[in-house]
């Protein structure tokens, strides 16, 4: 089994950054990819954006582009999510993912989540 913790969320002001945090433990070597999904008021389930063990990305929609950087520390088990220019249409709880499955940004793939972080954006 593996365990994922997300940290780093909070609220903050339009234009703002965050930076969340995913931790991740147990049988963390059977870890192929790892992601982060959202989810605002309402909505579906959406991906932000994936890496693989060597780094390879994976980014999905034109909301993250440019505004938000997916990075890896593999010695600590941990993915972050850099997001800068925030938007109010940011505001979601955001969930690390972790999968087994080369890179993928389908959420069905995905065989362990957080508990997810709330990211909150005012104007």
């Amino acid at each position: 089994q593996v365990q994922l913790v997300e940290s780093g969320g909070g609220l903050v002001q339009a234009g703002g950054s965050l930076r969340l945090s995913c931790a991740a433990s147990g049988r963390t070597l059977s870890i192929r990819t790892m992601a982060w999904f959202r989810q605002g008021p309402g909505k579906e389930r959406e991906s932000v954006a994936a890496i693989d063990r060597g780094g390879g990305i994976l980014a999905y929609g034109d909301f993250v582009k440019g505004r938000f950087t997916i990075s890896r520390d593999n010695d600590k088990n941990t993915v972050y999510l850099q997001m800068n220019s925030l938007k109010p249409e940011d505001t979601a709880v955001y969930y690390c993912a972790a999968t087994r499955e080369l890179i993928t940004n389908i959420r069905d793939s995905y065989d362990y989540w957080g508990q997810g972080t709330q990211v909150t954006v005012s104007l």
